[in-house]
């Protein structure tokens, strides 16, 4: 499906389903150098048990048009407009990584338009290193590598996700240097990394949030490790927010390496 936000084409999966905005809604936010594709298994199984699903290509990634967020407060803007667009008063945010920041946000400003908050691959503050941001900007084929290998657990995925037998490693890079070579104008791996790098309101989003929270952590994850998720954890416990916390036993793309465990999450978490 393809929605007009602020002027410009945006592309959402809807998971083989036709939108109606009187069912409930999720929105998936994917990370850098990702697209919608990440969420495969978790937005298809919703779309067919009663929830309008919107997995979205962020501005100015793969088949989004639009200038690409440049911060998380501008891509935070963005899923306001979204929703708008798509006349749904009220939507779940579900986030990985970078996404997980600009969902925080997001629902940091529509305050009761958002239903639940999920945080997938988070941290807080999202430091990249200063070698990885002039990598991802001069080197960026270097920086995709890095970034495979400290992102997977596990060399194959399970077969509920993308197929038996296919080389994760290699579709892992294959998605990266796609989505960098869709945006002619601009480096979104650079300007991904360092949106992550420089958003320092996570822990006022966090008070301001007014839905239930669940954090899915991957326990091997090297690029977000759980331990710098528990900032965000810590400060949504002392603003008496309603939170969740699940810990898989897989690094970074938990919803890759974990589809199963990634969508009983989602679905326990959504029924409340």
């Amino acid at each position: 499906m393809e929605l007009t936000v602020l002027g410009h084409p945006i592309y959402c999966y809807t998971g083989g389903k036709a939108f109606d905005a009187a069912k409930p809604t999720v929105v998936f936010i994917h990370g850098v150098l990702n697209d919608h594709s990440v969420w495969g298994l978790q937005s298809r199984y919703l779309a067919n048990h009663g929830w309008n699903v919107l997995a979205i290509d962020l501005p100015g990634h793969c088949r989004s048009g639009g200038e690409a967020p440049a911060s998380v407060e501008d891509a935070a803007e963005f899923v306001g407009a979204l929703l708008d667009a798509a006349g749904v008063q009220r939507a779940a945010l579900v986030g990985h990584s970078w996404g997980s920041l600009i969902a925080l946000e997001a629902a940091s400003r529509l305050k009761d338009r958002i239903t639940h908050l999920v945080l997938v691959g988070t941290a807080y503050p999202m430091k990249v290193s200063p070698q990885l941001l002039d990598d991802a900007l001069h080197r960026p084929e270097k920086a995709i590598h890095a970034i495979t290998v400290f992102s997977w657990s596990t060399l194959a995925p399970p077969p509920s996700v993308l197929g038996p037998g296919t080389w994760i490693w290699g579709a892992s890079k294959a998605l990266a240097r796609r989505v960098l070579a869709s945006n002619a104008k601009a480096n979104v791996f650079h300007r991904g990394f360092q949106a992550c790098d420089s958003y320092a309101n996570g822990e006022q989003a966090i008070a301001q949030v007014t839905c239930p929270v669940l954090f899915v952590l991957g326990a091997a994850d090297q690029m977000t490790h759980p331990k710098a998720a528990q900032p965000l954890v810590q400060a949504a416990r002392e603003a008496g927010k309603a939170v969740q916390v699940r810990q898989l036993p897989v690094g970074h793309n938990q919803m890759s390496e974990a589809p199963e465990a990634t969508l009983e999450a989602l679905k326990d978490f959504l029924r409340t």
